[in-house]
Order: structure tokens, then sequence, then C-alpha cells
């Protein structure tokens, strides 16, 4: 048994101690040790072969490009906020009449 096929054991079964010792996911536990192992060491993992991208190519014909500008749906009209509600003697112009000085809590006795 290599160093790095051990150091795989080791990780597959911190996963399976981890995920509470499910049966049925040894495969799974492996691989993702396996992963583990080779980021570790540095290796590049071997993806998967995707499917080949066609490159981007720029229209030719100038007609098929559309000149019209892209018009964005309208959005909601914003709600204006409420004024605070006043007296009608303030309204008036008069002047404000000076507020009441709060009174000092009480302390409490603990």
């Amino acid at each position: 048994m290599t160093s790095e096929e051990q150091r795989i054991r080791e990780f597959a079964y911190q996963i399976w101690q981890s995920e509470g010792c499910p049966h049925g996911q040894d495969e799974r536990h492996w691989e993702m040790a396996r992963k583990l192992v080779e980021a570790e060491n540095g290796i590049p993992t071997a993806k998967p072969a995707s499917r080949s991208r066609k490159t981007a190519t720029k229209p030719t014909d100038v007609s098929a490009v559309s000149t019209t500008p892209v018009v964005k749906p309208a959005s909601k009209p914003r709600t204006t906020r409420a004024a605070p509600k006043q007296d009608a003697t303030l309204q008036a112009g008069a002047e404000q009449p000076a507020k009441k000085p709060r009174s000092p809590r009480a302390k409490k006795d603990v």
C-alpha cells in the first residue's frame, strides 16, 4: 500500500465518521478523499471532457443589428412620505409652544 493510498484511506475514514457512519457511501467517501489528497499534493484533478464551444462571431450583415433602443419597463411611481401632522396654529405661522421637560426616572432599589 502506497503512502498516497494510506492517506486516502485515512481521509475517507474521517469523512465517513463526520457524516455519522452511513452505510453504502464508501465510494463517494473514497472519491472525496482522493480529491483531497490530490489537492494536498498539488496534483491537478482530471476533469471530465467538456463539450466544445463554438467561437463567437460578429454579425456581418448590418441589417441584422438592431438599431432600436432598448426600452426598460416603467417602474412603479414612488410614494411620497406623509408629512407629520401639525396643529392648525402651527400651520398659520404661530410660534411653537415650549416642550415640557421630562422628569428623571426614579431609581429602583435592588
